[in-house]
């Protein structure tokens, strides 16, 4: 589950280099990921701000995101 999250990630960031019209099947895709990336991805901006224009968060919450699924699964085993 946290793998597929990583990639929902991966690619909502993909999206964001693109410009995306607004009501096409893009669009839908990229408000859904949005929704689903964006809260868990602006605990990161509050901490990070972008540096020169280039958002970090990203990179810092899939680091998060692999040290907590790592973390769990050495407790559970």
């Amino acid at each position: 589950m946290v793998d597929f999250y990583q990639i929902l990630i991966v690619v909502y960031c993909l999206f964001s280099w693109f410009p995306i019209r607004q009501g096409g099947f893009a669009y839908d895709v990229a408000v859904v990921l949005d929704r689903l990336c964006g809260p868990y991805l602006n605990l990161f901006r509050r901490i990070i701000p972008p540096f020169g224009g280039i958002d970090f968060s990203p990179v810092i919450a899939l680091i998060a995101l692999n040290l907590a699924e790592r973390l769990v699964f050495n407790i559970i085993l």
